[in-house]
């Protein structure tokens, strides 16, 4: 018996979990750009830029 397609089906299936993934984007992106690891390490490069350039291209 062959496989039936079912294309409603799958469009739902599929704008259901692009829905899904955009709605969680956001505070992904913000959980991953704000995290205090950045803010400490931009305070360190202002404090200390020479040793930043010097760690970064090691």
């Amino acid at each position: 018996m062959p496989h039936r397609t079912r294309p409603m089906t799958a469009l739902l299936l599929f704008t259901g979990l692009n829905v899904i993934l955009v709605s969680t984007i956001t505070p992904v992106y913000d959980f991953v750009c704000f995290h205090p690891y950045w803010e400490r390490r931009r305070e360190q490069r202002r404090q200390n830029p020479e040793a930043a350039l010097t760690k970064g291209s090691a």
